[in-house]
C-alpha cells in the first residue's frame, strides 16, 4: 500500500482537524516549508453544522450518513434541530458522533436506522473531504499528494466496556511505554478508537496522530523549543475546543494534562503548568477543575523541573500576561499541528525503511 503512495519528490497531505478548524498543509522535499501550500479552513464540524441548519430552517427531516466525527458545532445543531421538531436518522457509525453509547443518541431523540427514509435530507458526517480539497486546490494548479497524514481527537470507546476512560488508558500507555512522541503515530490505530479508525478506513494508508501529540511535535519546529526540549519544556497547545499541555525532555513526554479551553484562563493555566513543571500535578487536580485529566510516566515525580514553557494554539492569548514563550514554527503558529504530522511522518517512513529525504524539525532531538 505504501509503495504506491510515495512519490518523487515526497508530498505529503497533513491535516490537523480541530474543532474550529482544518488546518492543512501541502508538503514537498523540494521546497522550502515556508513556500508550502497552506490552509486554515473551517472544521467539517462547522461545515456539517451549516448544512444541518438549512435544513431546520428549511423544515426537513436528517439522515446522518458517513460515518463517526468530531462533535461540537455538528453535534449542537443536531440538538437544535431535534428541538425545533423535526426528525434526525441516523446509521449507528455516524450516530457515535453524538455520543459513543447508542442508548444515549436515542435518548436524545435520534433514530437509528439502516437505510435513508425517501423524505429526510443526507447529511454526510466526516472529518476530512479530500474531494472538495482536490477541488479546491485544482483551481491554484495544486494536486492533492496521495499520502495523507491525520490528527484527531479520540475520546476512544468499545461496546461493552463500560464507561472506561479509554482516552486516558491510551495516553499513560504511551507514556508508559517510555512516552517517545514518535510512537504516538499510527497506520493501523487501536481497536477502542472508534474516530481514528474511522478516517484510516476512509484514507487507505494514512498516518494518524493525535492532535496533541502532533501540536507537541510540530511546536520543535520552533528553534527556541527545541532547544529547551534538550532540557526539559513545557508545551501548551490551547486549542479551539480543549487545551492540551505536556512536560516534555528530548523526545520523551513525562507527564501531560488535558483541559476544556473554556475552562481555562491565566490564573488557573499558571496553577496547571506550575504544577506539572515540578510534578506535582495530579489526575485529580486536573479533574476537579473539570477538566479531562493527566496522564503520567512512571519517572514523573522524579523527573525534576521543566523550567522553559511555550504555548501555541488559537487561543494562546488566554497565556496574555504570563512569561510563556510564543511558540511559531517556521513563522506559523497555525500549522504547528501539520507541522508535527510531517514531521512524524517522515520519521515513521524511516523506520519502515524507506530511504525518503527527510528535513527535520529539530535534528538534534529528532533525528
Amino acid at each position: 500500500m505504501l509503495d504506491n503512495l510515495i512519490s518523487d519528490p515526497l508530498q505529503i497531505l497533513a491535516i490537523d482537524v480541530g474543532a474550529g478548524t482544518q488546518d492543512i498543509l501541502v508538503y514537498r522535499t523540494d521546497q522550502s516549508v515556508e513556500n508550502s501550500t497552506k490552509l486554515v479552513l473551517p472544521s467539517m464540524t462547522r461545515v456539517v453544522a451549516r448544512e444541518i441548519e438549512a435544513a431546520t430552517r428549511d423544515g426537513v427531516p436528517i439522515y446522518l450518513a458517513g460515518n463517526v466525527m468530531g462533535g461540537g458545532a455538528s453535534s449542537g445543531a443536531i440538538q437544535a434541530h431535534l428541538a425545533a421538531g423535526l426528525d434526525v436518522y441516523s446509521n449507528p457509525d455516524a450516530a457515535r458522533s453524538l455520543h459513543n453509547d447508542l442508548d444515549r443518541v436515542r435518548e436524545l431523540g435520534v433514530q437509528i436506522v439502516d437505510e435513508r427514509p425517501v423524505d429526510a435530507r443526507v447529511i454526510h458526517m466526516r472529518d476530512v473531504d479530500l474531494a472538495a480539497l482536490r477541488s479546491a486546490l485544482s483551481a491554484f494548479g495544486v494536486d492533492v499528494p496521495p499520502l495523507v497524514a491525520l490528527a484527531v481527537q479520540d475520546h476512544g470507546y468499545l461496546p461493552g466496556a463500560g464507561g472506561r476512560e479509554f482516552r486516558y488508558e491510551f495516553l499513560q500507555s504511551m507514556l508508559a511505554d517510555g512516552g517517545d512522541v514518535l510512537n504516538m503515530i499510527f497506520q493501523q490505530p487501536p481497536d477502542y478508537m472508534l474516530r481514528m479508525r474511522a478516517v484510516a478506513s476512509e484514507i487507505p494508508g494514512a498516518f494518524i496522530m493525535d492532535t496533541g501529540a502532533a501540536a507537541v511535535l510540530g511546536a520543535l519546529g520552533d528553534p527556541l523549543v527545541a532547544e529547551a526540549a534538550r532540557d526539559g519544556a513545557i508545551l501548551v497547545n490551547i486549542g479551539n475546543m480543549h487545551t492540551f499541555g505536556i512536560a516534555m525532555r528530548g523526545r520523551r513526554i513525562f507527564g501531560l494534562f488535558e483541559h476544556h479551553t473554556g475552562g481555562i484562563n491565566a490564573e488557573n493555566l499558571r496553577w496547571l503548568v506550575d504544577r506539572l513543571r515540578t510534578g506535582r500535578l495530579t489526575h485529580q487536580d486536573v479533574i476537579d477543575q473539570g477538566g479531562h485529566g493527566a496522564a503520567f510516566h512512571p519517572e514523573y515525580e522524579s523527573s525534576g523541573a521543566f523550567d522553559f514553557v511555550a504555548v501555541t494554539g488559537p487561543n494562546r492569548h488566554l497565556a496574555a500576561g504570563l512569561a510563556f514563550h510564543q511558540a511559531a514554527p517556521f513563522g506559523d503558529m497555525m500549522l504547528t499541528g501539520p507541522f508535527g504530522l510531517v514531521e512524524g511522518t517522515l520519521q515513521r517512513l524511516q523506520a519502515l525503511g524507506y530511504n525518503v529525504p527527510v528535513r527535520s524539525l529539530s535534528p538534534d532531538l529528532l533525528l
